[in-house]
């Protein structure tokens, strides 16, 4: 299975106001769900592509996650896996591990009661207070112990949240350790010793040789799940040593593309595999170029331009957080590689946006 991680749609036309709360126009939200299930994607639900912590709350998430669960039962194969945090608790040093605790739990219950997978997402508040390895062990072991099902864990890097520096070492520990060699070796030790809970780890490093070094820890059954929004097409097509499957946010955006590489693949042909993903790799490097944190903007961008919404409004203001030659280099970019599913509507689109921004 590979996996989707799908953006909300903001309504500007409700009455709160988007830039300051989490206004969603669910129809629209749940028919691009629709639209990666019909291409043969699960969807990984209320994620960092979702802005989760970065705009949408924990209640707002956890409607989405049952909304998202609901439409699914109506569609035969489709999935959902969810993400489950701590985000309703405040990322600081005072936080204790036993608050940190109970806020994981409070949200695995509320995902499975809802139906879905989940994926349990990295803490910014366990970042903040965890003071050596032993903590995450200790966090991660207590959870795991009680979920039905086993999650995918997710390691996201600093690049795409600076909250989560230091994670799986403790306090500090990216400062004398930047390779994320020991964190590696933390993270590894932590899945084997809950490996019966574990399905897979995403890793969102956007580093190949980070991942594979992690990759080849794993215990067998585990899955390696690519988050590496640069160098995926390398990851998921694998060599002799083995494969990433895949969640990504990246797929949001060119699930039609991914969608036919990906079975591609499944026939055994690699060329067209690789032929199908290669122009998607350069977009997929410029929407998460750093800062990556803002890659949301242009995954929102471009479903704006294929009319998967009719604005380009985002949750908490976000569509101010690229500017217009990063922006208008994406429209380059997704037109040479396919990726404008309409070229007129979305020329038209991009000439309305410039002339917004005072360019003719």
């Amino acid at each position: 299975m590979a996996f989707a991680a799908a953006h909300v749609v903001a309504d500007p036309r409700a009455d709160v106001d988007p830039w300051l709360t989490a206004a969603i126009d669910w129809d629209t939200t749940l028919a691009f769900r629709r639209h990666l299930w019909s291409l043969g994607f699960g969807v990984a639900e209320a994620m960092d592509t979702a802005q989760r912590g970065m705009g949408l709350d924990w209640p707002t998430s956890l409607e989405l996650i049952r909304r998202s669960v609901a439409e699914a039962g109506s569609l035969p194969g489709a999935v959902v896996f969810s993400g489950a945090g701590t985000d309703q608790l405040a990322a600081s040093a005072a936080v204790t591990i036993d608050r940190v605790i109970a806020a994981y739990e409070e949200q695995c219950a509320a995902v499975e009661a809802a139906g879905s997978r989940i994926i349990l997402m990295a803490s910014r508040a366990l970042a903040a207070c965890a003071r050596s390895p032993d903590d995450y062990a200790h966090v991660y072991g207590r959870v795991l112990a009680q979920v039905r099902s086993p999650v995918i864990l997710h390691w996201l890097g600093e690049m795409f949240d600076p909250a989560l520096a230091g994670y799986w070492v403790g306090a500090g520990g990216l400062a004398s350790d930047p390779d994320h060699a020991r964190a590696t070796a933390v993270c590894a030790e932590v899945i084997a010793a809950n490996a019966a809970k574990v399905d897979g780890v995403k890793v969102s490093l956007l580093d190949a040789g980070k991942e594979i070094a992690l990759r080849r820890l794993l215990p067998d059954g585990v899955r390696m799940y690519t988050g590496d929004d640069f160098n995926f097409a390398d990851l998921i097509g694998g060599d002799a040593t083995g494969h990433s499957d895949a969640l990504l946010g990246i797929f949001d955006a060119i699930a039609p593309a991914a969608s036919a590489a990906l079975s591609a693949l499944a026939a055994n042909d690699r060329a067209q595999f690789e032929s199908i993903l290669a122009p998607t790799v350069p977009l997929s490097r410029h929407i998460f170029a750093a800062p990556t944190r803002f890659y949301k903007t242009g995954i929102v961008f471009l479903a704006w331009l294929n009319d998967h919404q009719t604005h380009f409004t985002m949750v908490a203001g976000q569509q101010s957080a690229r500017g217009v030659v990063h922006l208008s280099e994406l429209f380059r970019l997704a037109d040479a590689a396919g990726l404008l599913r309409d070229p007129e509507l979305a020329a038209q689109r991009m000439r309305t946006f410039l002339a917004l921004n005072g360019i003719e």
